[in-house]
């Protein structure tokens, strides 16, 4: 059949008048001559392109051509060209898996001429084998058609070539001659690839976890030997008994990228054993066991049949809300907001008009007092007034010193920005009793109610975790809000931080600058702040390190500065699960006098979580600056693990008993280095919700 192609081929060939020459003739040529090429490459003028029609089929052809350089890329060895190819097209506009007119994929060249690096970028793009390979036999008789067809040809026209030696298609002849000549080379490097390759090694470093309950993950790396073909899947498989008979299931990884693979649905309680094979063109290779051999799916929790901390707590506190709005809802401070929605929503962008309206209530400069401010930015720009002022609005005029509890209540409330109305109406019941502390709250709630009425926005952001002050007595909150919308909103002003900060004409000395002042200055540090703030750690299990240092008025927790809502960590592995058996090993090893770090036995998941917590313990206390001999007095918090969502969760480093929380005036010997701050720890809860 191969043969009768190639022949027609030929014959259609020849019919046709003989195309350009390639610029590489002699490896590009062959294309033009056995008909490989989905297009000529004809110069078009899109300009002069009349209808849809006509530009859909040139877009057709360039991508057919794209199709053909990816072909010749390949043959090539041209790694960077695949790289490019792979980029600027998906795999569907490239047909990466559409078979050429000989039967061949891009992947095929790649692993029949053992281009690793080729093969590696094509798998990860999602590339496969030809479907047309069902069987070693039938593999070695294809490429045996194709050699015995290229020398077929070579001989044909090296013997037209001498017959026609003063003839005026000589030249052209040779050209054709040229370009078989290659082709043959290339079907014979393949072939010989084929013959010589090996079924591949076992995969390396198979590691089985227990992932939940449910459920077990296995991770591995490919063989160590290099001189096998290039392996283009793996085969996970898995069972309740060692011998693997009988098999419960079995699973095939075709994209490589990670190498790891999770069984679900599996029996809590159950031992299975998994093994992993890998396969390339000669077939599968022989499978290797897992290390533990087995896994039992289970959680901490199994331990004690211990509940999650926080399930139904949302729930519960929205029923309690629920109840108190119930309550009030019949007083008398909400009779003349009866006929007002409960939710006031604005158009945003017809009420940020009212930053440039001349009768904004906005101010420009502080007189003594407690301001908020909220910052708006998007990209590298910020929201400004009508007078390029960063929008600020007064809570209290005589408030001279900002009380702790009422910051930290503040920042509860930013919690709750669509309910400002009704706490502002409650508020007002209790109004009577003149208590100060109540009056500030509620000058709060009317400023919060202000600013929103006037920006339009009820989300107002994220609270600093830290008021500005000046030495004139004026003390600025500060919220932040990113924009990520892409609309553009008529009449307002975003203007570029670094101009805005140039432009401002300071009516402060250098020595002794305003609160505006020092905030315009430290704006690109709290934005970076609230960014940071906002930054999700990757799945998997971390060694967290607590330390707190009490003041007069707060405690206040050590974070990174790189992701301030998080304590000091490291990550010890990428499953967040803990089996019931390496918990039931940490509170052995927790409940000891004298705790002597006893290495469990091996080849089992207690050894393994010992090896990496000795790892993390290492790696965290050089990073806080620690000695590690000082490190021996250190516990893990035994009570339960920290878990967030599912897909993170912490184990805690405690220092000592008497140094866990560092008291006024207490000297701290080991200073954190650079990289650290320490927030209040109702902010930091805050923040980690």
């Amino acid at each position: 059949k191969m043969t009768q192609q190639m022949r027609d081929l030929q014959l259609a060939q020849a019919r046709k008048p003989p195309g350009p020459s390639s610029p590489n003739a002699a490896k590009r040529l062959y294309r033009n001559l056995s008909g490989k090429f989905r297009v000529n490459y004809t110069s078009f003028d899109e300009g002069s392109l009349a209808g849809r029609g006509e530009k859909e089929k040139l877009r057709k052809s360039y991508l057919f051509q794209s199709n053909a350089a990816l072909f010749e890329a390949v043959e090539l060895q041209d790694l960077d060209r695949v790289q490019e190819l792979l980029k600027q097209y998906s795999p569907e506009e490239l047909d990466l898996n559409t078979p050429n007119s000989e039967g061949l994929l891009p992947l095929d060249i790649a692993i029949m001429t053992n281009n690793a690096p080729i093969a590696r970028a094509l798998l990860q793009a999602g590339a496969k084998e030809s479907p047309h390979f069902v069987s070693l036999e039938s593999r070695s008789l294809h490429l045996s058609t194709l050699v015995r067809e290229a020398e077929q040809r070579v001989n044909e026209l090296m013997a037209q070539v001498v017959n026609e030696a003063h003839n005026a298609d000589c030249s052209e002849k040779e050209k054709q001659l040229k370009a078989w000549e290659w082709r043959y080379r290339l079907y014979k490097r393949m072939k010989a690839g084929f013959e010589h390759a090996r079924v591949p090694d076992a995969p390396t470093n198979v590691h089985l976890s227990v992932a939940s309950s449910s459920s077990v993950q296995v991770t591995f790396w490919e063989p160590l030997s290099i001189n096998s073909a290039v392996i283009t899947k793996y085969k996970v498989e898995w069972s309740c008994s060692p011998t693997f008979s009988p098999p419960l299931g079995e699973a095939v990884i075709d994209k490589l990228k990670n190498l790891h693979f999770t069984i679900r649905g599996l029996v809590s309680g159950t031992a299975y054993y998994v093994q992993v094979s890998a396969y390339n063109m000669k077939g599968w290779g022989p499978p290797q066991a897992s290390v533990p051999p087995f896994a039992i799916p289970s959680n901490w929790r199994e331990y004690d049949g211990r509940a999650p901390r926080r399930r139904g707590q949302a729930e519960a506190l929205d029923h309690l809300l629920g109840q108190v709005k119930t309550v009030h809802q019949h007083c008398v401070c909400h009779e003349p907001c009866k006929n007002q929605p409960q939710s006031r929503k604005h158009s945003v962008s017809k009420s940020l008009k009212h930053l440039f309206h001349p009768g904004s209530k906005f101010l420009k400069t502080l007189k003594r007092g407690l301001y908020l401010t909220a910052i708006f930015y998007k990209d590298e720009n910020i929201l400004v007034t009508h007078e390029d002022q960063i929008p600020v609005v007064e809570i209290d005029d005589t408030y001279s010193c900002l009380l702790m509890q009422d910051f930290l209540w503040f920042t509860k409330v930013s919690c709750m920005w669509d309910e400002i109305l009704w706490l502002r109406q409650c508020v007002t019941v209790s109004q009577s009793s003149c208590s100060c502390i109540l009056q500030t709250r509620f000058k709060m709630l009317l400023a919060i109610s202000q600013m929103q009425g006037l920006l339009g926005i009820q989300d107002l952001g994220q609270v600093f975790f830290e008021p500005v002050k000046d030495k004139q007595g004026n003390i600025l909150i500060v919220t932040l809000k990113e924009v990520k919308t892409n609309q553009t909103f008529e009449s307002v002003r975003w203007v570029p931080i670094c101009k805005l900060q140039t432009s401002r004409k300071s009516v402060s000395s250098p020595e002794e600058p305003t609160a505006l002042d020092t905030l315009l200055i430290s704006v690109q540090d709290k934005l970076a702040y609230h960014q940071r703030s906002s930054h999700a750690l990757s799945p998997g299990l971390y060694l967290g390190y607590l330390k707190l240092c009490s003041a007069v008025d707060q405690i206040r927790v050590l974070v990174p500065e790189q992701l301030p809502n998080i304590l000091c960590h490291v990550k010890i592995r990428s499953n967040p699960n803990i089996s019931r058996e390496e918990w039931e090993w940490l509170q052995k090893m927790a409940s000891m006098e004298e705790p002597v770090p006893e290495e469990p036995e091996a080849e089992t998941s207690q050894n393994h979580l010992f090896q990496e917590l000795q790892v993390a313990i290492k790696e965290l206390m050089m990073l806080v600056n620690i000695p590690l001999q000082e490190a021996k007095d250190f516990r893990l918090y035994s009570q339960e693990v920290l878990d967030f969502g599912g897909q993170v969760s912490f184990l805690l480093l405690l220092p000592p008993s008497d140094d866990v929380c560092t008291a006024p005036g207490q000297n701290n010997p080991y200073t954190p280095r650079s990289g650290f701050l320490t927030l209040p720890l109702q902010i930091f809860e805050l923040g980690e919700e």
